[in-house]
C-alpha cells in the first residue's frame, strides 16, 4: 500500500526537517504517492539518492520504448515536445545534447557576466519599493532577476521580458491535473516563441546563446529542429524558476533570523559559503525526475521491480544526518556541505555555476541596498506555492524598516540561538511558537 504523504501541504513545506525525518524513519526508499506520477519509490537518504542518480543503466530516465518516466498517457503531445530534452534523456542521446549546450555556454563564459549580474540586481534593488511598501520580493526582485540574466544570456530582446514573467508565472501556478491543462495555452505561446527566436538567429545571427546553438548546429551538431526549442525552453524555464525560489527563500531564512545577516553583512566574502548552506537547508528542487528501474534490483536493503518508477528526494540527502551535523540546523558557516541540490551524475545541474553567482549577487545587492529590510507580516503568514517537488514561497511581503527586524523565535529555545562566529540556527528555533 502506499504511503500517502502530502508533498504538497503548508505542513510539508513549512518544516522540511520534520516531515522528511517521519518519512525516513519508514526507510531509505519508500512506496508513496506522488502527484501527477502517481505510485512511485522515493530515497529518503544521501547514498541512496546518489546510487539512483549514478546509475543510469539500471535507473533510466525512459522505458526501453522510449515513453518518459514522468509523462502520464493523458499529457498532450506538446509536453511529450517540450520533455524531449536532454533532462529526459539516457545516453547516448544525453551526452549528445549536453556536449551542444556545453560547447555553447563555455562560449559564453558564465563567470564573466557576474559583474553584469550585479548591476542587474542593484537596478532591481533600487526599484524595490518604487510601487510603495510593503513590496512583494518574489516578484519585485527574486523573480525578475534570473529572468532578466537568463533572458540577456540567451540573448532575448529586452522588451519580451513581462511575457516571460507571465509565463513563468504560468509555470509556478502547477498544482494538479486542472492548472496542468490551464498551462498549456502559455506553453504553446512560449515554444513558438523561442522558435521564431530561433529562425531568427539561423537568419540574422545574433549575440547570446541562442544564436551560440545555432553557431554549434550549424558546425555540426546533431540535434533536430524540436531538441532545439525544448532546449531553448529548458533553459529559460530551468534557468530562471529554481533561482527565483533559492533567492526568495534564502532572504525569508535571513529575515527571520536576524544574527544570521548579521553574520553576512559584516563580511560579504562569506556569501558563497552561505549560499551553499542556502541550497541545502532551503532546497527549491525537492526531487528528481522519475526513473525506470529496468532490472530487478536493490536499493539501501529495499527491492525493486524492472517496471517500477522511483524518485530521488534531493531535500531529503540534503537533511541526512549520516552526511550532514544537525542537518536542521541553518548554518552559514557549514563546511563541508555535501549537498545535493544540483543532483550528481550525468544529469548534474548545467547551470549550478550561474545559479550560485545570481544567488550571491541577489543577497549582496538587497542588502546593501536596504539594510534594514523586514518582514512585513509574521513568518507564520507566510505560504508556500502548492507545487509538488518545487519548494517555493508565494508571496515575501518586505518593508524598508527603520527598525531591526523582529525575531519572532521561541525564546524558550534560546540554545540554539547562533553566535557571530558560527551563524545557525535550528529548524525548530527559526519558526514562530504560532507554525
Amino acid at each position: 500500500m502506499a504511503q500517502r504523504l502530502d508533498f504538497t501541504s503548508e505542513s510539508f513545506f513549512r518544516d522540511p526537517p520534520k516531515a522528511i525525518a517521519t518519512l525516513r524513519a519508514q526507510g531509505p526508499v519508500v512506496a508513496t504517492r506522488f502527484p501527477l506520477v502517481g505510485d512511485v519509490w522515493v530515497t529518503t537518504t544521501h547514498d541512496a539518492a546518489a546510487q539512483v542518480l549514478k546509475d543510469g543503466a539500471t535507473f533510466t530516465m525512459r522505458k526501453e520504448d522510449g515513453e518518459v518516466a514522468g509523462l502520464r498517457w493523458w499529457m498532450p503531445k506538446l509536453v511529450a515536445t517540450i520533455a524531449n530534452n536532454m533532462l529526459t534523456m539516457d545516453e547516448p542521446d544525453h551526452t549528445r545534447l549536453r556536449s551542444i549546450v556545453d560547447e555553447a555556454f563555455l562560449r559564453r563564459a558564465i563567470v564573466a557576466m557576474e559583474p553584469r549580474i550585479r548591476a542587474i540586481a542593484d537596478g532591481l534593488a533600487d526599484e524595490l519599493f518604487a510601487d510603495g511598501s510593503p513590496a512583494d520580493l518574489v516578484q519585485g526582485y527574486a523573480r525578475i532577476l534570473p529572468l532578466s540574466v537568463i533572458s540577456e544570456l540567451l540573448g532575448l530582446p529586452l522588451a519580451d521580458r513581462p511575457r516571460f514573467i507571465a509565463w513563468a508565472n504560468a509555470m509556478s501556478s502547477l498544482t494538479n491535473v486542472i492548472s496542468f491543462f490551464r498551462l498549456m495555452f502559455a506553453f504553446r505561446k512560449m515554444r513558438d516563441y523561442l522558435g521564431e527566436q530561433l529562425q531568427l538567429a539561423r537568419v540574422q545571427g545574433g549575440e547570446g546563446l541562442i544564436a551560440e546553438l545555432v553557431q554549434v548546429e550549424r558546425e555540426g551538431g546533431q540535434i533536430t529542429p524540436d531538441e532545439m526549442v525544448s532546449m531553448v525552453f529548458l533553459l529559460l524555464a530551468a534557468g530562471s524558476e529554481t533561482t527565483t525560489h533559492l533567492i526568495s527563500g534564502s532572504v525569508y531564512e535571513l529575515l527571520r533570523s536576524p544574527s544570521l545577516r548579521d553574520w553576512l553583512e559584516e563580511d560579504w566574502s562569506r556569501v558563497g559559503l552561505a549560499v551553499e548552506e542556502f541550497l541545502r537547508f532551503v532546497s527549491p528542487v525537492q526531487f528528481s525526475k522519475p526513473r525506470y528501474v529496468r532490472r530487478d534490483v536493490e536499493l539501501a536493503g529495499v527491492r525493486l521491480k524492472k517496471g517500477d518508477r522511483v524518485m530521488v528526494m534531493l531535500a531529503a540527502a540534503n537533511m541526512d544526518p549520516a552526511v550532514h551535523d544537525q542537518p536542521e540546523r541553518l548554518d552559514l558557516a557549514r563546511k563541508p556541505n555535501r549537498h545535493m541540490s544540483f543532483g550528481t551524475g550525468i544529469h548534474f545541474c548545467l547551470g549550478h555555476q550561474l545559479a550560485r553567482i545570481e544567488a550571491a549577487c541577489a543577497l549582496e545587492a538587497l542588502f546593501a541596498r536596504w539594510p534594514k529590510l523586514g518582514l512585513a507580516v509574521d513568518p507564520a503568514q507566510i505560504q508556500w506555492r502548492k507545487r509538488p517537488g518545487l519548494r517555493a514561497i508565494a508571496k515575501l511581503p518586505v518593508v524598508a524598516s527603520d527598525r531591526q527586524p523582529v525575531d519572532f523565535r521561541d525564546p524558550t529555545m534560546s540554545r540554539s540561538q547562533p553566535n557571530t562566529e558560527r551563524p545557525s540556527s535550528s529548524g525548530e528555533a527559526a519558526r514562530s511558537p504560532a507554525m
